[in-house]
């Protein structure tokens, strides 16, 4: 991997791939009467003696599981706005079925409503609604053994940021900016890549790329990773050691996709004395 300034090729050539992420599941209560129980793993299951044994959100997924005795044949998915999500056809046997929410659906409760013929048999609701924290935050050169198996010069000038979801929905991050008095900024200090729609400013080890989003499922926590260098010391951008200790501030900004919102965090940032303009030690903590 090669640095990526505005004035030095690309670090990396290829964008718009899509990053893998760990499956995690969020089972939704049925509105029956039955009792629920939590299992062990932390998400929350029901099963009923009726038409709808299971409704769960299984990643981007919502999947509805039917009773063998089951004596419907269509399944329908309501937004929380009211609006029909989707209707799934129930032929003879069919026990299970699924609509795939993705992450640009609307959060809020869902209803999911079986039919046997224009009547209907059976309704339920669940929330999905995801709610994404920022655990922690790093710089590579001080804490090299959070970051992927790389070369020391190029975790050195990167970040990580460690994201938990305790919703119940899934959801995507989409841009991974760092703003203020970093030494190599997200906007028109530095790499100037803010307002950029096709730059994410994420990292994938696996395919050595930048991705377009992180899929953050329910219940999960991922680490990602920056791509365009925001603590590297470019000389005429962001912040350079001088002879003189320094201090400042900078907004870690997450993108997300659902309900486009932004998840953010500020940072206290020092920066020791140093005769060269590049190699001062470098503290943040949080503000």
């Amino acid at each position: 991997m090669t640095q990526n300034y505005p004035h030095i090729s690309s670090r990396r050539n290829a964008l718009r791939t899509v990053a893998g992420a760990a499956l995690a599941s969020v089972a939704g209560c049925l509105n029956n009467g039955d009792s629920s129980g939590t299992p062990g793993d932390g998400t929350t299951d029901s099963e009923s003696k009726g038409p709808l044994k299971r409704v769960a959100v299984d990643g981007t997924t919502l999947v509805v599981e039917l009773s063998p005795e089951a004596d419907v044949d269509q399944v329908n998915l309501i937004q929380p706005n009211g609006e029909l999500f989707g209707k799934r056809d129930v032929a003879a046997g069919v026990q299970q079925i699924s609509f795939e929410i993705g992450t640009v659906y609307e959060p809020g409760d869902y209803r999911v409503i079986a039919l046997k013929g224009e009547e209907s048999v059976v309704e339920t609701s669940l929330p999905i609604q995801p709610s994404l924290s920022i655990v922690e935050m790093g710089i590579g050169r001080n804490q090299p053994e959070k970051m992927w198996d790389g070369s020391g010069d190029e975790i050195t000038e990167e970040a990580f940021v460690t994201v938990e979801n305790q919703g119940s929905g899934p959801d995507a991050i989409t841009k991974l900016l760092f703003i203020g008095d970093v030494p190599y900024p997200s906007d028109e200090e530095g790499t100037n890549y803010a307002n950029n729609e096709d730059v994410s400013g994420i990292y994938d080890p696996q395919s050595d790329s930048e991705v377009n989003e992180v899929i953050v499922t329910a219940g999960d926590r991922i680490t990602i990773y920056s791509s365009r260098s925001p603590f590297a010391f470019v000389p005429g951008s962001g912040t350079s050691c001088k002879d003189e200790q320094q201090s400042g501030e900078f907004e870690l900004i997450l993108e997300t996709q659902v309900g486009e919102a932004q998840l953010t965090k500020n940072y206290s940032i020092q920066y020791s004395a140093s005769t060269e303009a590049d190699n001062c030690e470098i503290t943040i903590s949080d503000t």
